[in-house]
Parts: C-alpha cells; sequence; structure tokens
C-alpha cells in the first residue's frame, strides 16, 4: 500500500502547485483577467486637452463662430501712461461683444483670454484656425503723440506692405510684443507675399475687407472713426491662412474723449453693438439669407 501513495503523492505536488499558480493569477493578475475588471481613467474634454478655449452660445456646429482676441495682456499692458492700461481695457470691450453675441443667439463665440493672461502672437490666430472659426477679430486700443489731437477707431486687415506709414508703425509695435531686447523669442514664418498668392488667402482678404467695411457702416453714428477706410498693415496677429482676420483699433487711449467713451458702459455698449450688427450682417450675407435667426 505504501507504493501506490508514493505514486499518488507525486502527482499531487505539481497538480497542487498548478492550482496555487492559478489562484494567484486570478487574484492578482492584470486587468481583464480572472475577475475581468477595467481601471477607469477619467479625461478632460477634448478642447481642455487641446488647450482650447470654450466655444459658447448655441449648441449646433453649424453656427458660424467668431473667435474674439483682447490683446495684449499679462506681463504686456500694451498701451497707456494712466491706471487704465489696453490691456485690461480691451478685455472689457472683447468681454461686451462676446455678451451681446450670446444675448443675441445666432453665433457662436470663443475668446483667446478671458482673464489678464500674455499669449504669444502666433497663439492667438491659431487658437481660430484649430477651432476652425469662421471670423477672427483681434481688439486694441491705440495710441500717439500727446498733443495731435489724433482720436476714433481704425479697421485694419492684413498687407504685406502697410497702406501708409502710420499702419507700419502701429504694426511694427505691436508685432514687437514677441520681442526681448529686439531678439525674436518665436519662429514666425514671415512670408506673407507667399501667402497673398494663395488662392485662399486672397479669398480670406477679401471677405475680411468686406466685414471691416460693414464695421464702418454699422458703426456710422455709434462710433468715431479716425479713417473712414478700411486700413492695411502686416499685423502677425492676422496672418491666420484661412479665416477671415480684422483688428480693430478701437480708439486712441490717451486721447481723453476716447479713453472716456471706451472706459464707459455706454461706450463699451455701443462698440458691442456695432460689432454684433457688422458680425449679424457678414455672416447672413456668407449664408446667402436674409437674416441669421437666433
Amino acid at each position: 500500500m505504501r507504493r501506490p501513495a508514493v505514486i499518488l503523492g507525486l502527482f499531487a505536488a505539481p497538480l497542487a502547485v498548478f492550482a496555487a499558480m492559478v489562484a494567484a493569477d486570478r487574484t492578482f493578475g492584470g486587468p481583464g483577467r480572472g475577475f475581468g475588471y477595467v481601471v477607469q481613467v477619467s479625461l478632460p474634454d477634448e478642447d481642455a486637452r487641446q488647450g482650447l478655449p470654450p466655444v459658447m452660445g448655441p449648441q449646433d456646429a453649424s453656427r458660424p463662430l467668431v473667435v474674439i482676441d483682447a490683446g495684449h495682456g499679462g506681463k504686456d499692458p500694451g498701451a497707456g501712461l494712466g491706471p487704465l492700461k489696453e490691456k485690461d481695457l480691451v478685455l472689457r470691450l472683447a468681454l461686451a461683444l462676446r455678451d451681446e453675441l450670446l444675448r443675441q443667439g445666432a453665433v457662436r463665440v470663443a475668446l483667446t483670454r478671458e482673464n489678464d493672461r500674455y499669449l504669444l502672437l502666433p497663439v492667438r490666430p491659431d487658437i481660430a484656425r484649430r477651432l476652425q472659426a469662421d471670423l477672427f477679430i483681434s481688439i486694441h486700443a491705440d495710441s500717439t503723440e500727446t498733443g495731435t489731437g489724433a482720436r476714433g477707431a481704425t479697421v485694419y486687415v492684413l498687407s504685406d506692405k502697410g497702406s501708409n506709414e502710420a499702419a507700419e508703425r502701429i504694426a511694427a509695435r505691436e508685432n514687437a510684443v514677441d520681442e526681448v531686447n529686439g531678439i525674436r523669442i518665436t519662429d514666425q514664418d514671415d512670408n506673407v507675399g507667399a501667402i497673398l498668392v494663395d488662392l485662399s488667402q486672397r479669398e480670406m482678404q477679401a471677405k475680411a475687407e468686406s466685414f471691416g467695411n460693414l464695421i464702418l457702416r454699422e458703426g456710422r453714428g455709434r462710433l468715431p472713426f479716425r479713417d473712414d477706410k478700411v486700413q492695411s498693415a502686416a499685423f502677425a496677429v492676422l496672418k491666420a491662412p484661412d479665416v477671415p482676420s480684422v483688428l480693430f483699433e478701437s480708439g486712441y487711449i490717451n486721447n481723453e474723449d476716447d479713453l472716456a467713451r471706451l472706459a464707459s458702459a455706454e461706450g463699451q455698449q455701443a462698440f458691442a453693438q456695432t460689432l454684433a450688427s457688422a458680425i449679424r450682417v457678414h455672416f447672413a450675407r456668407e449664408a446667402a439669407l436674409p437674416a441669421l435667426q437666433p
């Protein structure tokens, strides 16, 4: 009887080891084995994951999208020698325009910044491109030497050569934001001439100029304008090749009348209503519709 017991023990020992291995695997094995559990990880939504601002307004992707850019911000205050700096003033204007567009409910809206943060110039139009925006509006406040009496708003579109010397100087000042002691801190492809030759860019230029003329038309009697024609300059922030882009110099921050107007609730509302009206007419034309309905 001892011999069969020994033989049985020889078979039983490996079986016991195998059974122990299976039990350990089921208990400590990887996901999907044994009990079939799955580890779930919460991921941010797509826009947050890509660093894009939220899109506000109608939850309908077929509605046109406007990206509003408040110029300057953070370490770059922009123009203004008094307590109210350009970066803060244009942010108020951008928020007023956003609120007016959302109140009307016809279009979707995104802001490049909603607070006092610094953005490199190439990032601003890139946000519009990545969101596949239908219109990009960059808002600024001008400045000039005191005593010149310059006042009023100016509408700019992109050009490889400014429409006049003043436009070139303004563009150079805005573009200098991405320089430190005269040294470029970003790699900017400034081959604007080649872009303008492209058919798509030409189409965007035509749309931008048409929209700029609408701003001038809708602002008649509401806003004072420095120039009654759309100007052109080589603003880096307008270089998105596939989004109609306009830069709006809302007035002269060192002009007492302009500053008082832009800093007031009434002045900001007039600005917002003018731009919102121009935006609605622009998209109505683009869609070949009599009017955009909320």
